[in-house]
This record gives C-alpha cells, structure tokens and sequence, in this order.
C-alpha cells in the first residue's frame, strides 16, 4: 500500500512506515492516492464479520502484511461484534460499543496496536495522543502492557465524563495520563507541537494513535460492511447513513467504504455545536470557532482533523460532494432527540442522540437510516438520568474502574511543560 502526505506529495510511504509515523512532513495526512474499489461486494456480505475484514483490510493493505498475519491480527482485534439495533421501522443504529472499553474506537485501536506491534518488531515507540473522551480508553486498553511501547494520553481537564476518565487514567503501567488545562484543540496543538520537534519526535520514538493514524482508519472502514451486512435485502436500497462527527475519521472511513463499491446513498456529517463542517458545506469557507462544551463532548472538536481526507476523495472525483449533508444539533435538541429515542424503547447517549436527531431530518421517505451508536449509554450516566429521568446501571467495565484512583499529572497548554514532562516520564523506559 502506498500512501502520500497531503502536505508533501513527494513524501511517499508504505503501510508500515505510516502506521509507525502516524504524521508526514508539516502535520501531513497519509492517504493513498486512489482506491481500488471492490469487485465482490455482494459476496464479501455474506461472510462472516472477521472473515469479510480480513479480506477488506488485504484488499486495501496489499502485500504490506502477509495474509496469514492479518488473519490474525484481525482475529485478535475484532473480538466483539457491532449489532444492528432496530429502532423504528427501516430505522437503525449500528452499536459500535461493545469491546472493551464501550466505545467505537475500540476496533481502531486494537487494530492499530496489533499491527504497530507487528511491525514495529521490538524497537522501542512511545505513541503520544490526545482524546476528547473515547480515544483515550481505546488505545490505553488496547497498548497496555505491550512490551516496548510507552502511551502518553492528552485530554482537556473537566471536559470529559468521570467515568471516561476513569477508564483511562487509572492503568499505570506503560499508560501515563495528562489533563490539560484547556480544551481538546489545545491538546491536539500539544500532540502536533510534539511531532514537529525533533528532540522529542525522534529522541522518544514518536506515534500518535489519533484518527490521524491511517490503521485506525482502515479498521472503522469493515463496521460499514457490518451494518449493510445485517440489513435485509430488501432495505439496502436506498440507504442514508448519519455518523457523529468530532475529528471526522469515523465520516471519512464511511465514505472511503462507499468509495470501495459499499451502496451507500447518503451520509449525514451530524455534529453539535462545534459545526466547522457544517457550515463550510454550507459556505464554501472554513472557519473554525472556539471549541464549545457540549453534552456530546467527544464531537467538541473545531478544528477536525481528518477534514482533508475526505476534501482529498471530493476533489479527485472518487466521492460526490452532493452525497454529503452537514447538519448541527444543538443542546435543545440532543435532549430531545434523547427523550425520542427513549420513547421508542431504545435508551441512547448524547452522541448517538446527534446522529439520530440529524438523521430523521434528512432521511427521505422510504429509505433506510442507520444512525452510529458510537458510546455505550452507561459511559454518559449522569448525562442521560439527567435528561431522561431513569436510572442507568453500569456494565463490569465501567463498575470496575468507578472506584479506582485516578493517576494523571496536570499541566498548562504551554509546550514548554510538556516537553519537560515527556523526558522527566519517559526518559529511560
């Protein structure tokens, strides 16, 4: 597989090299320069989850990784599944939150961890990363306790759930934990500062684990194949899918599987308040906003980061733009949005809550809308008492970790301290 930085055309990797970058020259994105789409969608449906992405991750990785060991690296990874739940009549949400940590990120992540572990071949990396809430979890339950590999996790200080945090800043271990004093931009400004300075890029082996990180991409890729692969035939026709748009990786995955030949007819890039890509659609001109905090606070994202990706496939003709509605929930609405679903028996959280609110505005008559579930509600409990007025018990993953000791330092969104930080943690490790 052979990937370019959208930046630097002449800065050219394979599949290994980026996956151990995450980053190209001046914050640059790998992406190929075209996909090849599929040529046996209709069969690859009929297969089993684990088997359909093996034979779809292949397809996009090349010989990059030999098939027996994407095999299992796969099988490894994706060891849960993502059920579609039906919510309404040819309305679904496709439940993204049943690994490990509740949250969609988890099939990136553990994916990303096998195959940097595969290809890093015992030299020594620290993947330094910055989370508005899911990330963090995902790839801190993903890398611990892998031999050789250091994770530094960013997140805003009292901008994420208790029980988010909780699920990340309590392993120990090779996870070490930062709350910032600030909002999730300046995390990610922290995490590029670190990758364009090469005392700390190179003297700590640097990679980040964000979307960014072109393996968690192509992991989110095969849920999209799940989803149309549980529908019945006769709803797959006419499909409108609304994803929940923060850094936009989950987006850009869904359009590059449309990209391979999956018969997607319409996607929602759903968010809420912190509407860049909304508005830009809309305008024509970017122009992002402070960050504002929101009861979706893994979407409080202004500035997104996988944005060129799917500017990238727009502009070279593999996607149309028209295909692509933007559309803004604000708190209002998420709550209504969350009372709606719960009278229809299905209890969801504010993210998913997004999503479907954006969804049933923009799904036509007779078509099929699938909304991502992309959180467990129970990782948003008080959120959800709160809006819908019923208690929400926890699952093990969540009870386990309520009562633990949260080990993360504190530091300002001055660089200066961070730097200082990495080398006094990690030097020697």
């Amino acid at each position: 597989m052979e990937l370019f930085n959208l930046k630097d055309d002449s800065d050219k990797v394979n599949f290994a090299e980026a996956v151990q970058k995450g980053l190209g020259k001046n914050q640059g994105l790998y992406f190929p320069k075209r996909f090849e789409p599929l040529d046996n969608v209709a069969d690859l449906l009929e297969m089993p989850f684990v088997e359909r992405s093996t034979a779809i991750l292949q397809h996009l990785i090349g010989d990059d990784i030999a098939p027996e060991t994407l095999a299992s690296i796969v099988e490894q990874a994706f060891t849960f599944g993502a059920p579609l739940a039906k919510v309404d009549e040819r309305l679904y949400c496709l439940e993204l939150f049943h690994g490990p940590t509740l949250a969609f990120k988890d099939f990136g992540g553990r994916f990303m961890a096998q195959v940097l572990s595969h290809v890093a071949k015992g030299k020594p990396i620290t993947i330094l990363t910055a989370t508005s809430g899911d990330t963090g979890a995902a790839v801190a339950h993903a890398f611990h306790g892998l031999d050789n590999i250091q994770v530094v996790i960013l997140y805003p200080k009292g901008k994420i759930s208790l029980l988010q945090e909780k699920l990340f800043t309590t392993l120990g271990d090779n996870i070490h934990t930062v709350a910032v004093e600030d909002d999730f931009d300046a995390c990610q400004s922290l995490v590029k500062a670190a990758f364009d300075d090469p005392d700390v890029r190179d003297g700590l082996h640097l990679n980040s684990a964000n979307s960014i990180n072109i393996s968690r991409l192509l992991a989110q890729v095969c849920y999209y194949f799940e989803a149309f692969a549980q529908l019945p035939l006769e709803e797959r026709d006419a499909v409108t899918v609304s994803v929940p748009s923060g850094n936009f990786g989950n987006l850009t995955a869904g359009i590059i599987a449309k990209v391979l030949g999956l018969p997607i007819h319409h996607f929602v890039a759903a968010t809420n308040l912190n509407d860049t890509v909304p508005r830009y659609l809309k305008s024509g001109e970017w122009q992002p906003k402070p960050t504002v905090a929101t009861l979706s606070n893994a979407m409080d994202v202004s500035q997104p980061n996988n944005w060129p990706r799917i500017e990238a496939m727009i502009t070279r003709g593999e996607f149309d733009g028209a295909l692509l509605s933007g559309d803004t929930i604000d708190e209002e609405y998420t709550q209504v949005a969350m009372r709606q679903l719960a009278q229809s028996g299905y209890v969801s959280e504010p993210h998913a809550a997004v999503a479907y609110k954006s969804l049933m505005r923009h799904r036509k008559e007779g078509e099929t809308g699938i909304f991502l579930g992309t959180a467990h509600p129970a990782k948003f409990r008080d959120s959800v008492e709160n809006v819908l007025g019923q208690p929400i018990s926890l699952p093990p993953a969540l009870a386990n970790v309520a009562g633990k000791e949260i080990l993360s330092a504190t530091l300002s969104s001055d660089y200066a301290d961070l730097k200082a930080h990495l080398f006094a943690t990690l030097k020697g490790q």
